[in-house]
């Protein structure tokens, strides 16, 4: 369980760094460059999952994972609203859809998903417990 829940975070952190979007003109961007107050908060979910990790925590883990998943699915919502939104000043349809397409999103969104999935398919480690038999006094004749 702890080996998993720390893969699972570190894979999450590495993912915020990898580039999340391709914005012409400027480049690659990753968590940072997307949203601060985003990232921060992202990276405190992967902080939470570790803590949960080195705890043997596995309520903790599969939180960080699901709240991480709930997370990146706002800031995909928001990203495909500011990007429809930012090219409003165009005042023809096909522009605006022009101009919208021109934002790819990268391979970035796949690691933190990766990571994400591997958190909350932590399962507490189950505790096994010897069962005594009763020894029944037999004569030895």
């Amino acid at each position: 369980m702890r080996t998993q829940g720390i893969i699972g975070a570190v894979t999450m952190a590495v993912g915020g760094l990898c580039p999340l979007l391709r914005v012409p003109i400027m480049g690659n961007w990753n968590y940072f460059d997307l949203d601060q107050r985003l990232a921060i908060a992202f990276y405190i979910l992967v902080v939470v999952g570790l803590i949960g990790a080195f705890t043997a925590k596995a309520g903790l883990v599969k939180f960080a994972g699901w709240a991480g998943i709930v997370l990146v699915a706002i800031t995909l919502i928001g990203v495909y609203f500011k990007v429809n939104d930012s090219f409003g000043f165009l005042h023809f349809k096909k522009a605006i859809n022009l101009a919208a397409g021109l934002v790819k999103y990268k391979w970035g969104w796949y690691v933190i998903a990766a990571g994400a999935f591997v958190m909350i398919t932590v399962r507490k480690p189950k505790v096994l417990v010897a069962a005594q038999v009763p020894v029944q006094n037999k004569p030895l004749v």
